[in-house]
């Protein structure tokens, strides 16, 4: 398969971040889900175990220092164990997915992306994501690839991954939001799945959206 999109992809170069920020999406989103799923005692355990009860008092409004978004997935990790934390991670991955329609994506687009062709769509929408990528992978380095099979992101140096080590992927997170953009903005039918994960021990984490 990797053979075949490095043969046949249209690429868009990687787009390096130098400042590194992250949205308040990964905090506050991260943050609701867990209180979904989990109540809002083990939420606030968890922001008290990352050092960031302040976000709770006063949730983030502007972009966030990435070393927040890491701590606060280690100590996540750390509370409600792999399993509990990648249900919590898709969750909020969703939940920061229907923001960004409901906030960043203009009527126009909403209504227009999903009447074209998919392949024209999907490549409107994925250049999107590129040129966004500095508000959601901090100082990693993310990329895109085109192909038959479908689009292809890539996180190198991912802030979800670092420090972690995991014998399967585990950036849920991104797999979550990517999905839910791609099934209102192109197909119901899109989906999206971490093909390899830096935490398992890949040079990168990759995002196959089908």
């Amino acid at each position: 398969m990797e053979a075949s999109l490095r043969e046949s992809a249209a690429e868009v170069p990687l787009h390096p971040v130098t400042v590194a920020l992250i949205g308040p999406n990964a905090i506050t989103q991260l943050a609701a889900a867990i209180e979904r799923l989990h109540g809002g005692v083990t939420t606030r355990s968890v922001f008290t175990e990352a050092g960031l009860a302040h976000h709770l008092d006063q949730p983030p409004s502007e972009m966030v220092d990435e070393a927040d978004v890491i701590s606060l997935h280690r100590a996540g990790r750390g509370l409600l164990g792999d399993t509990a934390f990648m249900a919590v991670a898709g969750l909020a991955g969703s939940l920061t997915g229907d923001y960004i329609l409901g906030k960043r994506i203009p009527v126009a687009a909403r209504t227009l992306l999903p009447r074209l062709p998919g392949f024209i769509a999907s490549r409107v929408l994925a250049r999107t994501i590129v040129n966004h990528a500095w508000t959601f992978a901090g100082s990693g380095r993310f990329g895109c690839q085109f192909s038959r099979e479908g689009v292809l992101f890539t996180i190198e140096d991912s802030p979800l991954t670092r420090e972690l080590s995991s014998t399967i992927p585990c950036c849920h997170y991104y797999t979550a939001t990517f999905e839910r953009l791609f099934r209102a903005l192109v197909t119901s039918r899109a989906r999206v799945s971490e093909t390899r994960c830096a935490a398992a021990g890949a040079p990168d984490c990759r995002f196959l959206v089908t």
